[in-house]
């Protein structure tokens, strides 16, 4: 009994301790904590408190009857989705091809950028390039459509304009899906690359000096600094940030696809995504036991698809994997 007894003061005691480290450490970094609570309280909003809605993927959900009180439907939702005739298997691969091209041209592009940018030496120059290729970040997808509009419609487009002006046939873009993978991609290296590229040019900020210095005392151009040194150090950062974009590959960009494609019917088959998809679908049906489903699977293969990236880097280099 007094040996109990002894335990039970004993995890007291180290409780106690926890306790009171915690309420040190609270103490110590208060401004810190108090600058990271806005974020953590959005976080728990937006990304744990919708776990209790989960249930309605398996529910025929009724808004008056509320989560617990909506009939059980198992995986019915779900056939909505995969039991269209390979409706599910088209928009899935739409999605993972838009995607995959998006992460191997953006990191293509925003290392390139980002590189190119570290060798200017003249800081004014510099800092206009910087504010001229982050400058379309700030541009929503809807101007950005609109944009192309101007520059794509088959009467007043500016691109079949001068294809007239100078003999040629104008070339009906918004008739034609073939051509809309290959503008999304541009479209979203345009915004988005000046964007990915700061993260580079940060990483590049903070490289020692010296392996240059000593570089060039041995004779190495410009060149070969960037080929033999940066890049092979830059190589962790760009693993880590396509893995983060690895993670995601299952979530497209609602508002680039809707802002830019819209809702013209016969490009859907090359670039309807499972986001649009579940919109247009709710509009449609007003069914959210099935949206929220198919957000499940996406969930679901997101997490899949991060675990075994990571598992695969981890092989290669361990230090440069996330968990």
């Amino acid at each position: 009994m007094t040996i109990m007894n002894q335990k039970n003061v004993n995890q007291k005691k180290a409780k106690a301790g926890g306790l009171f480290a915690v309420g040190r450490e609270l103490a110590a970094n208060s401004v810190a904590y108090a600058m990271a609570l806005p974020g953590l309280m959005v976080l728990i909003a937006f990304s744990y408190v919708p776990f209790y809605y989960i249930v309605t993927a398996f529910q025929k959900f009724n808004l008056q009857a509320g989560v617990f009180g909506s009939q059980w439907v198992g995986l019915r939702n779900f056939n909505f989705f995969f039991g269209m005739g390979g409706k599910a298997l088209q928009i899935t691969f739409n999605t993972l091809l838009l995607n995959a091209l998006f992460i191997i041209f953006g990191v293509v592009f925003q290392t390139g950028i980002a590189l190119l940018v570290n060798e200017i030496n003249g800081k004014l120059f510099k800092k206009i390039t910087q504010t001229i290729y982050f400058f379309p970040y700030f541009l929503s997808w809807v101007v950005i459509g609109q944009i192309i509009y101007n520059l794509l419609s088959s009467e007043n487009g500016s691109i079949n304009v001068m294809l007239r002006q100078i003999g040629l046939e104008g070339i009906s873009f918004y008739k034609h899906p073939e051509y809309w993978r290959t503008i999304l991609v541009l479209s979203y290296l345009w915004k988005a690359t000046g964007y990915g590229s700061m993260v580079y040019l940060a990483t590049l900020s903070g490289f020692d000096t010296s392996y240059y210095e000593a570089a060039i005392v041995d004779g190495a151009t410009r060149l070969q600094c960037m080929f033999r040194i940066t890049l092979p150090l830059l190589k962790p950062v760009i693993l880590v940030m396509t893995l983060f974009s690895v993670g995601r590959i299952f979530f497209g960009d609602f508002g680039m696809v809707y802002g830019v494609v819209r809702d013209v019917g016969p490009l859907l088959q090359k670039v309807e995504i499972i986001d649009t998809y579940v919109y247009r679908s709710f509009r449609q049906t007003g069914n959210i036991g099935m949206s929220v489903a198919i957000g499940l699977y996406q969930s679901v293969m997101g997490l899949i698809t991060i675990v075994l990236s990571n598992r695969v880097v981890k092989q290669f280099n361990e230090g440069t994997a996330l968990f």
